[in-house]
């Protein structure tokens, strides 16, 4: 079986009221056996599969199930140059490289984000003179009363999500992760394409590793940036690489059932 009728299991379909006769096939997959596939499903890929259907957000229980195992996981593979380094500080560590390690591999064409310039208000705030009352002036252009002047805070919509309070995690190519060769093109005659060097051919934006650093920045303020590229990055890219082997896995032993 494949891990997408997961998918099917908890997103079912809406009743349809037409007379159509549904497929009798015994091969046609069921919700039964979407259970029976759970069931069947062993303790060691229980990390993959609760990332898989939190990747695609099935439950926030899975997220917090899966950072919670990516945490642990972290805790006993630290290295010691990154245990040294972080001190008592290391679990508080470890949970935040968890959570951006999640939040990079959750990520897809079709996702999309806080906006980190609004803080997913959709509004930005600032200071500016705002006018009470005009005041007033006779015919003479003596001023009877004078103009009410205050300042205040004044919100509007922010450019960089255009108030929606989201940004699409879709890089410039639309998602495709492909881009017209203008070069091979010409020279060949016929459409030629190539990966998108911006996302690599992914068709999205990963999460920067300087977020990552600059969250451990705060809970471990002499942390340099020489030291955060040598000994702590690798180890986070090693966590965003366990997400996917343990998807993998999964893959594997549904397969098998």
């Amino acid at each position: 079986m494949k891990s997408e009728y997961l998918l099917k299991a908890f997103s079912p379909s809406s009743v349809s009221l037409s007379h159509d006769i549904k497929s009798t096939s015994p091969d046609k997959h069921t919700g039964m056996d979407t259970a029976a596939m759970l069931a069947m499903a062993g303790d060691d890929v229980q990390f993959g599969l609760h990332a898989f259907l939190a990747k695609h957000n099935v439950s926030k229980a899975d997220k917090i199930k899966t950072i919670e195992a990516l945490t642990q996981y972290a805790l006993k593979t630290a290295p010691v140059l990154v245990v040294k380094a972080a001190g008592n500080k290391l679990a508080p560590c470890m949970m935040i490289l968890a959570k951006m390690a999640f939040e990079d591999y959750a990520r897809s064409a079709g996702s999309t984000g806080e906006c980190t310039e609004c803080q997913g208000k959709g509004m930005v705030y600032c200071c500016k003179p705002v006018v009470k009352h005009p005041g007033i002036i006779n015919r003479a252009g003596e001023v009877v009363i004078g103009a009410d002047i205050r300042e205040e805070m004044v919100g509007k919509a922010c450019r960089t999500c255009k108030g929606k309070g989201k940004i699409a995690h879709r890089c410039a190519c639309k998602g495709r992760g492909k881009i017209p060769d203008i070069k091979q093109t010409e020279l060949q005659g016929v459409p030629v394409f190539r990966n998108c060097p911006r996302c690599s051919g992914r068709g999205y934006k990963r999460m920067p590793s300087s977020v990552a650093y600059t969250a451990i920045k705060h809970l471990v303020p002499e942390l340099t940036q020489p030291s955060w590229s040598r000994n702590w990055k690798g180890y986070y890219e090693l966590l965003i690489s366990k997400m996917y082997a343990e998807e993998k896995y999964i893959d594997i032993n549904l397969k098998e059932i």
